[in-house]
C-alpha cells in the first residue's frame, strides 16, 4: 500500500531535481561507483534470498521460544 502512495505522490520533476542533487552532490565521477556498489549489494541480497529459499526447502521449522 504504502508503494502505491509513494508512486502518486512522485511524477517526473521530482525525479530530475532528485537526479539533478545527487549529481550535485556526488559529481559525476562517482556516480559510477555508488551505482556499481548499489548493484553488487542488490546481487548480493538476491543471492543469499535464493540460498535461503533452497536450504528452506523441505524443512520445517519448529517455532522460537
Amino acid at each position: 500500500m504504502m508503494n502505491a502512495v509513494l508512486a502518486g505522490m512522485i511524477g517526473m520533476p521530482q525525479v530530475w531535481i532528485i537526479l539533478v542533487v545527487v549529481l550535485v552532490l556526488f559529481g559525476g565521477r562517482k556516480i559510477p561507483e555508488l551505482m556499481k556498489g548499489l548493484g553488487k549489494g542488490v546481487k548480493e541480497f538476491k543471492n543469499a534470498t535464493n540460498t535461503e529459499d533452497e536450504n528452506s526447502k523441505g524443512e520445517v521449522e519448529e517455532p522460537k521460544k
